[in-house]
């Protein structure tokens, strides 16, 4: 039995097109989800509620990005819907294929994607000592924030916003400054 040739990243670039959503996990060139109209308004929603932080120069500042391909090592290059650095530890923003570790990653799940999500993405992240890992499920309607303790993730936030319910602002590491509106997010039952 011949072994399996790991892609790198090299190979990902080569076969990176605008025409189609690609991203290498663990070795291998997959496919990202059609984007969807909930996912996108879960994205530029949080976009929106944390922009105050991205406008903030040194100390308490960010750079925060959407659709970002991170370089973790040569055979992992996935690109996340929302990531973070900041500019206290990265003064310049990034540039090409980034390959400086984020403070922060969020991703947001696509039906029948879930567990790249909720186990592919934790566990690299926790390995690499991502500090914040956030998972957006727009069609429940639920946020969960992983926070590193030591050399593991603990949650640190967990709340479904139903409607009439649990969709108010909310305070989570490392955005606790200012709150975020999980109505707002997932686009209904405005605060």
């Amino acid at each position: 039995m011949e072994a399996r040739k790991l892609a790198t990243v090299d190979d990902f670039l080569l076969a990176a097109s605008a025409d189609e959503r690609i991203e290498l996990i663990n070795g291998e060139i997959v496919k990202r989800p059609m984007a969807r109209f909930n996912h996108a308004l879960a994205q530029s929603g949080l976009s929106d509620e944390i922009a105050p932080f991205k406008r903030r120069k040194g100390s308490g500042g960010w750079w925060i990005v959407t659709e970002i391909s991170v370089r973790y090592n040569q055979h992992h290059c996935p690109t996340h819907d929302l990531a973070g650095w900041r500019k206290e530890r990265v003064p310049n923003p990034p540039e090409g294929v980034v390959d400086v570790l984020p403070d922060w990653v969020c991703e947001i799940t696509s039906p029948g994607h879930e567990s790249k999500d909720l186990v592919i993405h934790l566990m690299r992240l926790q390995t690499y000592q991502v500090p914040y890992y956030w998972i957006i499920s727009p069609e429940n309607k639920t946020l969960i924030a992983y926070e590193l303790v030591g050399e593991h993730y603990r949650v640190a936030f967990s709340r479904e916003c139903a409607e009439g319910e649990g969709c108010q602002r909310v305070f989570i590491p490392p955005f606790q400054e200012q709150g975020i509106d999980l109505g707002y997010v997932f686009g209904g039952c405005e605060i």
